[in-house]
């Protein structure tokens, strides 16, 4: 056998042994690498031994093999990867939860700090109507106008109204030449009653000369000085001069009762004299109404009329925002542990480039916002999902800020509470 042949006899003898120790048991198939190549290289020791010491060698030397991978040495690698892999495994779930944690602010991330993003800038918006029906006039302000108190806004037509202002003070004029009347009628009544009590008095002494003349005629007629018909005419002249002091007294007692009644008719008549100059002050209100004017500073909202239009009493013509501003944040419920008044206040409003200003907490509503909804919820119906409620915080605006003056009513803004601070109350503005 020559060198080739033991060459591959070794080859084969090497890869049997290595192929018996990495397959263990009976009837385990083979894994190794070379174990497709024993059939060829058995069947081809077979044939060169076969063949004479002088025959030249059917193919050249094959290479010598790379050298195998222990399984000794591939175990500890694997087990290597398994643990860099738990270690990244476990690194990202810790890096998640600390995430999660500092998203929702549990300990140990917890903040002084209760932020909400339902907050808007609130302002004492005011709709501007006419209290009077009429066709307008005039309208000299345009949209967004700033204006002044007591501008002119609108001007309804007020031929009517200037009307009946002048109807209600001629109306007055008859009531108080009436209420004069009645007091000459006093003034006569009285003297009547000084007339009457003079005849009152007349007939008194009438009746008390009569009287007289029949006492002194009776003690005549016994001695035989008066007749008896002279006596008779005496006694008539008494009854007629009694009956003329009842009359006197009766007549007397009715210019009295007229005198009464005059002074009753007078304030009968002062009462129609005030009710004439309250309907010469409604007039003059009402053709004062005709001039819709600004009740205070502040700028104009949509001009919602037009010259000629007709308009009713009550109708919303335009809106006027005044100057004030102050900030509405509805917190949840589980925020407002520790809110006090008087904590400062930082905001970012959306609208001007998420721009950082400053404030104060100055109220705190006394329910939840749903408690001052149309329709409240029950939660006695027997259906109920807890749901955190809300509760508005009145936040007012510090003044002498930058772009203080580009808030508008409606603006979305963010609001962070600073409850560190235990703070104080702020001057309430409406108490100035």
């Amino acid at each position: 056998m020559d060198c080739g042949a033991h060459h591959d006899l070794d080859f084969l003898a090497r890869a049997v042994a290595e192929n018996d120790h990495s397959t263990p048991g009976v009837g385990a198939r083979c894994t190794c690498r070379f174990a497709y190549r024993t059939p060829f290289r058995r069947s081809l020791f077979m044939t060169e031994s076969k063949t004479p010491d002088t025959e030249a060698p059917l193919s050249s030397p094959a290479p010598a093999p790379a050298p195998l991978t222990s399984p000794v040495t591939s175990k500890p690698r694997s087990t290597r990867k398994r643990v860099v892999s738990s270690v990244i495994f476990g690194a990202v779930a810790f890096a998640g939860v600390l995430l999660v944690l500092y998203a929702w602010q549990f300990p140990p991330f917890a903040s002084p700090i209760e932020s909400t993003e339902n907050a808007q800038v609130k302002g004492q918006t005011t709709l501007i109507g006419p209290q009077l029906s009429g066709y307008v006039h005039e309208v000299p302000v345009q949209d967004f106008q700033f204006v002044k108190a007591g501008d002119l806004l609108v001007r309804l037509d007020d031929r009517i109204y200037r009307q009946r202002l002048d109807q209600a003070v001629a109306q007055l004029a008859v009531q108080k030449a009436s209420l004069a009347n009645n007091l000459q009628q006093r003034r006569s009544a009285e003297a009547t009653i000084g007339q009457r009590q003079a005849e009152l008095q007349n007939s008194i002494a009438q009746s008390r000369k009569s009287a007289a003349d029949l006492r002194r005629n009776q003690a005549l007629v016994t001695d035989g000085s008066v007749s008896k018909s002279e006596l008779d005419v005496t006694q008539a002249a008494d009854a007629q001069a009694n009956a003329a002091v009842a009359e006197a007294k009766a007549v007397l007692l009715i210019a009295r009762e007229d005198l009464q009644t005059v002074i009753v008719n007078r304030g009968s008549l002062e009462a129609s004299v005030a009710n004439a100059q309250a309907a010469i002050e409604l007039a003059r209100i009402d053709l004062d109404n005709t001039r819709i004017v600004a009740p205070r500073d502040g700028q104009l909202g949509q001009i919602g009329v037009r010259l000629g239009a007709y308009v009713n009493s009550g109708a919303q013509l335009m809106a006027l925002v005044p100057e004030q501003r102050w900030i509405v944040a509805n917190m949840k419920e589980t925020q407002m542990a520790n809110v006090r008044l008087g904590q400062p206040v930082s905001f970012t409003v959306d609208a001007l480039d998420g721009r950082e200003m400053h404030g104060h907490v100055q109220r705190i509503s006394p329910a939840a916002g749903s408690e001052f909804s149309l329709l409240p919820a029950d939660n006695a119906t027997g259906n109920f999902v807890k749901i955190s409620q809300r509760i508005p915080v009145r936040i007012v605006v510090d003044a002498d800020q930058p772009m203080l003056e580009h808030l508008r009513p409606g603006m979305s803004v963010v609001v962070s509470i600073d409850t560190s601070v235990e703070g104080d109350v702020p001057p309430d503005p409406a108490a100035r």
